[in-house]
């Protein structure tokens, strides 16, 4: 394959199409929406940002001015934990509108992660919200293939394609050239996003706390490429294969309307028929009956809590609470939260490996779909997706049971097994002591974890650019000039 005859034909469809005033007009359009979409974006994360760093002070403010008192009564008085978002959700929103964004952190007790823009908003974000990768996933690929249904066919049609391959052109050269062409049109739009994405980067003060924002910029960048690279091959392709430019933009638009909105909603509605999750009311009240078997730490005459009571008694030989060398009722409440923590993760990590099963099912379509293979591992990059929102879900759940376990410790530690109840006098200890508790601090998921995340996803994507060389080396020998 000559370079200098792909260059030759990749700069005829460029000089053709730029000549075209409604080509420069649509390149200016979809940059309007690009920098719309950005700077809404960045905005929004920055108000995020502040309104996160704003409240999350304001609770540690009053967590720290609590006054004296028990330290049990400081396990159920709480915690709130605010989630933040990664430096490049501004590139992508993903999922971030439907998860929640702060929770209440107590004892014995896992709530929900609520507070999400959507529950927050109007009914107009069901339509959806414009996103800088949504418009490049989503209607970028839709003005390619319009912009390259018919570089082929329309030749044939004309009777110029069959001067072009007499004159020493192969199908290859002209296929892969041309490919190249749109390629570099839809450049022209995804450039300048990027250049205002870095600067948008660098401008964002938690970037510094999080630099692998920019490493993870840089592998959004060349999965965009390849998955501009595979629409644009794809698109003249199928102009070659098709006998007229009419069946050809058909073909395409139909391509279009699969990958982008058949497929994906195909397979998330088969992953949920084939691995069933159980609702909100189900999973809670699952959890709860489990617990009730299992004991309440709260009534003295439970089975399971005197049995414990009595083998403890003869662990440290002697016949009544009073006399152990540590807070009972402390111990109770640490054993209690224990069991009701272990049931909670148990039956919360079969929830989340079912909803891992029904999202292995939309993955496995990226192997057919590049549109899922991209908009997966763009979600994943700019810190958006299901994992990420999980990932922090779990560290919230790890605070709390510190936290918990944390001020069982300290009754345990330093109140008498004599005091009566918590409003006893001698059952206060001082303030510093929850004082000298750490704030939640979410780290955000490294690049490997995400990246293992979206092996599928990579491998689909080096899988497809493949396919396209090879569809461009091989599948050529039933193409007509005329």
């Amino acid at each position: 394959m000559r370079i200098d005859i792909l260059k030759l034909v990749s700069k005829q469809v460029w000089s053709s199409k730029i000549k075209n005033s409604g080509t420069i007009w649509l390149i200016m359009i979809f940059n309007l929406l690009l920098l719309f979409a950005l700077f809404s974006g960045y905005k929004n994360l920055v108000n995020q940002q502040e309104t996160v760093e704003h409240y999350s002070h304001e609770v540690r403010e009053r967590w720290e001015a609590r006054p004296d008192k028990h330290p049990h009564r400081m396990a159920h008085y709480g915690y709130v934990a605010f989630r933040n978002r990664f430096p490049l959700s501004f590139f992508d929103f993903g999922m971030d509108s439907y998860l929640g964004n702060a929770v209440f952190l107590e004892a014995h007790k896992q709530n929900t992660v609520n507070f999400s823009e959507a529950s927050l908003s109007n009914g107009l974000l069901r339509f959806g919200e414009i996103s800088a990768g949504m418009i490049i996933q989503l209607l970028l690929p839709l003005l390619i293939f319009f912009w390259g249904f018919d570089l082929v066919a329309r030749e044939r049609e004309h009777g110029t394609l069959r001067i072009l391959l007499t004159q020493g052109v192969s199908w290859q050269e002209l296929i892969l050239g041309k490919s190249l062409g749109l390629f570099y049109l839809a450049l022209t739009i995804f450039i300048p996003s990027v250049f205002l994405g870095i600067i948008l980067l660098v401008f964002n003060e938690s970037t510094s706390q999080n630099p692998q924002g920019y490493l993870r910029f840089i592998l959004l960048i060349f999965g965009y490429l390849a998955y501009f690279f595979i629409i644009s091959t794809l698109a003249i392709w199928i102009s070659a294969k098709s006998k007229s430019s009419k069946s050809a933009l058909t073909v395409l638009i139909s391509l279009w309307l699969f990958f982008t909105l058949i497929f994906p909603k195909v397979s998330q509605v088969v992953g949920q028929n084939i691995f069933p999750s159980p609702s909100k009311i189900e999973f809670d009240t699952t959890i709860e009956q489990e617990l009730i078997k299992q004991g309440d730490s709260h009534n003295p005459n439970d089975p399971h809590f005197k049995a414990l009571k009595d083998s403890l008694l003869n662990a440290y030989g002697v016949d009544s609470t009073h006399k152990l060398p540590f807070n009972y009722s402390g111990y109770v409440m640490r054993e209690g939260e224990k069991l009701s923590a272990e049931t909670y993760q148990k039956h919360q990590a079969r929830l989340v490996e079912t909803y891992q099963k029904q999202q292995n099912v939309v993955r496995f379509t990226a192997f057919l779909n590049p549109y899922m293979a991209v908009k997966n591992l763009s979600m994943a990059l700019a810190g958006t997706d299901y994992a990420a929102y999980n990932d922090f879900q779990n560290k919230a759940e790890d605070f709390r049971y510190k936290l918990a376990q944390t001020m069982n410790e300290l009754q345990m530690k330093y109140i008498s097994n004599k005091v009566k109840n918590s409003a006893d006098k001698k059952a206060v200890i001082s303030k510093k002591n929850w004082a000298e508790f750490p704030d939640f601090h979410h780290q955000f998921l490294g690049l490997s974890e995400v990246l293992k995340n979206e092996l599928y996803s990579i491998i689909s994507l080096i899988i497809w650019t493949l396919w396209m060389f090879f569809l461009v080396k091989y599948s050529i020998k039933n193409l007509k000039a005329f």
